[in-house]
Parts: C-alpha cells; sequence; structure tokens
C-alpha cells in the first residue's frame, strides 16, 4: 500500500498514530500486504495457501459416513458417531476461533478507516488521492470481510446441524447398542434357566435310578438271608461243621501240593541247570525280520555276563555258522541277509562257552518283498534318514538327510548339499547296523568308500530292509556283491 504521508513532519506522523486504539492487536508491525485481483476482489497472500474449506470437509465426512452406514455393525456404528462428533466439536471451536479473528479485523479496519480520514482532512494533493485511495481499499477489504463473515456464519449454522446429527445418530446407536446388549442378556438367562432344567432332570433321573437298584440289592440280600436261614433249619448243625472242616482241609491240601509241584520244579531246573550251563540263558525276540533279539537271563540266579565276550552268528545250511562282523553287543536286529537262517550267540563265561540260539529259521516280513517292487519301480528311490555316526563317532547334528539309492550309485545329501555320493563297487559294504542299542532295527551301517562310513537311522524298520534289498539288488546287477564288513556275497 502507498504511504499517505510522505513529508508533513514528525508532529503530524505521531498525531495520526495516536488516534489508533491501544486495544488493538496487531500482528505484524506493518501493514498487511493486499493485492487487487480480477473484479476488484482484494486477495490475501497468505491466505492463498489455505487449507480446504471447511463447508467441504464437512461434505466429505457426511458421504463416507453415509456410505459405510450400511456395513458397520452397531457397536462401529456408535464408535464412528463418538469420533464424528468429536470432529464435529473441534470444527465448531475452530469456527469460533476464525469468528473472533474476524471481529478483530473488522475493528482494525474501522480504526484503519478513521486514520484515513483524519489524514485526508490535514493532507492536500498527491497525497489526499493516495488518502482517498486508501480508504477505498479499506472499505473493498470491509465488504470482503463481510463476505466471508456471512460465509462463517452458514459454515457455522452446517457445522451446527452436522452436530446435532452425530449427536442424535450417537444416541440412537447406543439406544440399538443396548437393546441389543438386553436381548443377548435375555437369551443368556433364557439358556441358562433351560440348562438348570436339564440338570435337574437329570439329578432326578439319577437318583431315582439310583434308589431302585439300592431297592433290588436289598431285596436280592433278603432273598440270600432267607435261603440261608431255610437251609440252617434243614440241616444239623453237626453235619455242616463237618462240611466246613473238609473244606478247610481240602484248600490246605491243594495249597501244600501247589508248593510241592513248585519245589520240584525248581530242583529239576536246578539239576538240568547243573548238566547243562546254556538253559542260564536264552534269545528274546520274534523270528520276524524287523524285531529285534536280546540275550535275557532265564533264571533269576543267572550270573551277570555284562563284562563276558559275546559274539553272534548266523548258521547257514549244513551247520556251518558264518561270524557277523562287529556284532558283539546283548542285542542284534536280524537284516534281509539273515532270512532263511539261524542266529546264534556265543557267551563266553569264565573258562565256558554258553551258546543260545534262536528258535527257528528267520521269517521274511509281511509285505516288505512287495514293497521293495513297488518302490524299485519308481525313477528316485530316496528315504529320510538320520546321521547317528560317521566314521564310527557320534554325528552331532540331529537334522533330516535324504538316502538316495539309483541304479548306478547311492548318494547321501542334507537339501542341496551332497554328503557323499559312490557308484557301487567291491569297497562299499551296506548291512544292518550291528553296534546295539534300541534303533538298531531302524539303523544301517553304509561304507561308501574306505575311510569314509555312514550309520544311518530310518524311520521305519520297513524302509531300512527295504533300502537293503534294493541296493543290494541294483549292485547285483552292476555284478557287485554288496553285504557287511566281512560277509561273504551270495
Amino acid at each position: 500500500m502507498t504511504r499517505v504521508i510522505h513529508d508533513s513532519g514528525d508532529d503530524m506522523h505521531k498525531e495520526a498514530l495516536d488516534l489508533v486504539s491501544s486495544d488493538v492487536n496487531f500482528p505484524k508491525g506493518r501493514f498487511p500486504d493486499y493485492r487487487i485481483g480480477p473484479n476488484n476482489q482484494i486477495i490475501d497472500p497468505e491466505e492463498t495457501h489455505e487449507a480446504v474449506p471447511l463447508k467441504e470437509i464437512v461434505a466429505k465426512e457426511t458421504a463416507q459416513l453415509l456410505e459405510q452406514h450400511k456395513r458397520l455393525s452397531v457397536r462401529d456404528l456408535k464408535e464412528k458417531f463418538e469420533k464424528g462428533l468429536s470432529g464435529a466439536s473441534k470444527l465448531s471451536e475452530e469456527a469460533k476461533r476464525r469468528e473472533a479473528a474476524s471481529l478483530d479485523r473488522q475493528v482494525l479496519l474501522k480504526k484503519l478507516r478513521d486514520v484515513l480520514d483524519t489524514l485526508k482532512g490535514r493532507v492536500a494533493g498527491r497525497n489526499r488521492d493516495d488518502a482517498e485511495e486508501a480508504i477505498s481499499l479499506v472499505e473493498a477489504l470491509a465488504v470482503q470481510l463481510t463476505q466471508r463473515e456471512g460465509e462463517l456464519i452458514y459454515e457455522k449454522a452446517e457445522v451446527k446441524k452436522l452436530a446435532n446429527f452425530l449427536k442424535q445418530a450417537t444416541e440412537d446407536a447406543r439406544k440399538v447398542a443396548e437393546e441389543e446388549r438386553a436381548l443377548a442378556l435375555a437369551e443368556i438367562e433364557k439358556a441358562r434357566a433351560a440348562i438348570e432344567k436339564v440338570e435337574k432332570a437329570l439329578h432326578v433321573h439319577d437318583s431315582a435310578s439310583s434308589s431302585r437298584e439300592k431297592e433290588e440289592i436289598e431285596e436280592l440280600r433278603k432273598e440270600v438271608r432267607e435261603a440261608r436261614r431255610i437251609k440252617m433249619l434243614h440241616q444239623p448243625s453237626k453235619v455242616m461243621d463237618m462240611e466246613f472242616e473238609l473244606q478247610a482241609l481240602r484248600t490246605l491240601i491243594s495249597e501244600k501240593t501247589q508248593l510241592c509241584n513248585q519245589l520240584k520244579k525248581e530242583l529239576a531246573m536246578i539239576k538240568r541247570l547243573e548238566e547243562d550251563s546254556s538253559d542260564l540263558f536264552e534269545l528274546e525276540g520274534s523270528n520276524t525280520l524287523g524285531s529285534q533279539f536280546c540275550i535275557v537271563p532265564r533264571v533269576d540266579g543267572a550270573p551277570n555276563i555284562a563284562n563276558c565276550p559275546i559274539q553272534w552268528y548266523r548258521v547257514i545250511s549244513g551247520g556251518t555258522r558264518e561270524l557277523i562282523s562287529g556284532a558283539t553287543k546283548f542285542t542284534y536286529a536280524p537284516e534281509p541277509f539273515d532270512v532263511g537262517r539261524l542266529l546264534q550267540a556265543e557267551i563266553l563265561l569264565n573258562a565256558d562257552r554258553i551258546v543260545v540260539q534262536t528258535d527257528g529259521p528267520i521269517d521274511n516280513a509281511a509285505g516288505l518283498q512287495r514293497y521293495a517292487d513297488s518302490l524299485m519301480k519308481r525313477t528316485d528311490i530316496e528315504f529320510n534318514v538320520v546321521v547317528t555316526q560317521m566314521n564310527g563317532k557320534d554325528y552331532s547334528s540331529n537334522s533330516v538327510h535324504v538316502f538316495h539309492i539309483g541304479k548306478l550309485r547311492i548318494k547321501l545329501r542334507k537339501g542341496w548339499s551332497t554328503k557323499a555320493r559312490e557308484s557301487y563297487s567291491t569297497m562299499m559294504k551296506l548291512c544292518g547296523s550291528r553296534g546295539g542299542g534300541n534303533a538298531a532295527a531302524r539303523a544301517v551301517f553304509w561304507q561308501a568308500r574306505k575311510g569314509l562310513s555312514y550309520t544311518l537311522a530310518f524311520e521305519t524298520d520297513r524302509d531300512r530292509n527295504a533300502a537293503i534289498m534294493i541296493a543290494r539288488k541294483f549292485a547285483s546287477n552292476c555284478n557287485i556283491a554288496l553285504a557287511g564288513p566281512g560277509d561273504q556275497g551270495t
């Protein structure tokens, strides 16, 4: 804005400033920089970057609420209305603040116009024209503020309407929620009453059945007492005493007979043990592939063989024994190579050799051959295993590996990493685990090459035996006899 007083002196300038009321709050130390836009509108540069008008915000929020009304539950609708109500209250407060600011601007413009009128009367010439131009600008600014006040009053009315609407909607939502809660509580009370009725009926039924059973038992007792009374009336007391004595004697004789027979059996067993020490122990287990044999004492007085050397043998046709290399524990799990043969365990006790033998040859497991044939039809034959030992030492990791049996080679891998992969050769060995243990029936010993061996535990004994049978079949097709250490290939 052009300054009105250019060179009228310091006294006139101070007098003009003194006419301004002291209660006016100037936000800045200078007059604002207004500019005239199209249609002679006064534009404030600070208001060109204002936010979206309040009316548009209210319309947008109302549209969103109406759009979401159908797909909101009662509780969510109530929360949304409460949030809208709080937002409307905030908007109302903001409108009040804007109204207060507008009133401050009206007071400021009035004071400014009075000052300009005073200056107009005291100046002449070009300065008077500048003062008149400033007065016209102030009047235009006052008109603009009046228009904005009207819009602000309209927006305030709209905010009040929206607040009332949201308040009423919130009250309606609360009423609906309370009605639903009351209905739910009524249903719960009905369900509780029904449950109590059922419990009472069950209790009455149980009490009636128990009382009826008690009555029946009491009637049976009365009948038994009556029968005993009748029997006592028809039999003399001396005969009854003799019968009781005879019954006691029969019971005593039966007990003595049982004791005598038990003593005879123990004497016969002791004599047989003195004649043949091999009867001190026996093999416990089933003669079926997939089981596990264990040497156990036959009598309580058998000596301790914990530190005695033990060696397992398989009996070939003709009575020839073949030593099973590495089988020197109390337990041994048969493998497919033992099918159709007897198994013996030789115990060296002091200077005596005690031999225990299976009752019959080892039988093949039911369905094992059919299972192995079905696996051989596949392109890839893989089994999930866990490495328990590597080169005779315990393996620290218990992670799952994959044991792949191919027609030309055997491979052991973990994920994409290959631990061992060897073709069938005379250096390769594969047999059941001979180190004992509870899982011997599910474990195999695999020597991939000289200096590299693994003990692998399968998921089931059927997988273990099928893997041995399939590997030996593929090795036989390559003219390789795949057996265990020290075994003679078939």
